[in-house]
């Protein structure tokens, strides 16, 4: 069956499912050899872990947690860790493909990878989180190194989270190895620019698709679902360039203003620990609400799945940013299409994490460190670049949209790497 058929008989799919359906579909252009395309469906390895963990109150909690190695031939393993309880190893494989694809398109020497573990963080001390973390990294240590898995951060954690890594792995080797995490404090090798790099690449990327569209990026109107760390900084970097956010949105609703939110006020709330429910200054809409918003760009930054076959026919925005990872169905992408609503995949538009990380790496590898204003210039040159490739791509190979021009570019770059490779033994 054509690809494009596969991905028209599918309703909602699982975060894997839509990847595969990804694949399937940039594969009639790609025309990668059948073997290899077949090997690049699956992960090299996943490891489940136990972790027994000391609580506070002295009780043990028993948690568990993944790592899923997907692919190598480009390089070592590259992927974040996250903590949530929706953390399962079908996520986690499928986080760890779209890695792999992702580092491909942006053009790192990297596979990909992903971690997580099952648990809620607001509930947890931070004597607690550091526990499991700890347990987390011994259980993982074999699987992880400077030149084999490079972990990072992701969701629910954060430098920390990556000291506490990286200073259980070096504990082990017996001396201290920066190089194994990405994403650290400035003072243990750390990169300016790695908190804010994710965020900062979506308001790069869709400065550059209002370029490309020729329509002017200055008092555009901007929904961001989802205000973490990287809705967070897109947004603060977006009204720096003269965008106009009018929404934004946490786990327990969206804040809404058609004139523009006061971004300074509501960062000072946020970071106070308040939440949109509670913030005063703005008309209080839910997150389903703030994706039918009729504005110039929607930038979904929380979770998979949120623009399905369900909304996907009252979403009016112009154009679509992907921030987070997989946030449209397959069967939503199809609507999408023939609406001619241009959508900037997540593999290129929240790459900007990953750049900075490998930034990181390199000077952690050379014991050098770089100025802020070199670690943006290489990460717009890198990301800017890549989006120009992905645009050349989808009008030279005339794909359906830029997601599939983005994956044609990722399969035969991670192809030819195996093909010259071989196959071992």
């Amino acid at each position: 069956m054509p690809a494009a058929s596969i991905a028209s008989t599918m309703d909602e799919t699982t975060p894997l499912e839509n990847m595969l359906a990804q694949m399937e579909r940039a594969q009639e252009y790609a025309q990668v050899d059948p073997g290899i395309f077949e090997r690049l469906k699956y992960p090299e390895r996943t490891l489940k872990v136990t972790l027994p963990v000391r609580m506070d109150d002295g009780s043990v909690e028993v948690f568990t947690g993944y790592r899923c190695q997907f692919d190598s031939a480009r390089g070592p393993y590259k992927g974040g860790i996250r903590y949530h309880p929706s953390v399962t190893m079908e996520e986690v494989t499928a986080l760890a493909g779209w890695m792999t694809w992702k580092t491909a398109l942006v053009d790192l020497p990297y596979g990909g990878a992903k971690g997580g573990v099952i648990c809620e963080v607001k509930e947890m001390s931070t004597d607690e989180l550091r526990r499991m973390t700890r347990r987390y990294t011994e259980g993982i240590r074999r699987m992880i190194g400077p030149h084999m898995d490079v972990p990072a951060p992701d969701m629910n954690t954060n430098p920390e989270v990556m000291a506490w890594i990286m200073d259980t792995y070096s504990m082990y080797e017996g001396y201290s190895i920066p190089q194994v995490v990405t994403g650290k404090p400035l003072s243990l090798g750390g990169t300016p620019g790695r908190v804010e790099a994710t965020g900062r690449g979506v308001a790069m990327i869709t400065r550059k698709v209002f370029d490309y569209l020729e329509e002017d990026l200055h008092e555009a109107t901007i929904a961001i679902q989802g205000f973490g760390n990287v809705g967070n900084w897109a947004a603060r970097l977006l009204v720096e360039m003269g965008a106009n956010v009018v929404a934004v949105s946490d786990v327990t609703g969206a804040r809404y203003d058609p004139d523009g939110l006061d971004l300074g006020s509501l960062l000072a709330f946020s970071e106070g620990g308040g939440t949109m429910e509670g913030y005063p200054d703005a008309e209080f809409i839910s997150n389903e609400a703030l994706l039918e918003l009729d504005v110039d760009v929607l930038i979904p930054a929380a979770v998979a799945d949120v623009i399905t076959t369900d909304n996907v026919d009252d979403v009016r925005a112009s154009v679509i940013v992907e921030a987070a990872n997989g946030p449209t169905t397959t069967s939503a992408d199809d609507a999408l299409i023939e609406r001619d609503v241009p959508v900037v995949p997540d593999i290129l538009a929240n790459a900007g994490g990953v750049i900075v990380s490998y930034l990181e790496w390199v000077q952690n590898t050379q014991e050098y460190s770089w100025t802020l204003s070199q670690v943006n210039a290489d990460l717009e040159r890198r990301l800017t670049g890549s989006f120009d490739e992905v645009v050349d791509a989808y009008h030279r190979h005339e794909t359906p949209d830029l997601r599939t021009a983005a994956y044609t570019i990722a399969l035969r770059r991670v192809a030819t790497a195996h093909e010259l490779r071989g196959l071992f033994p």
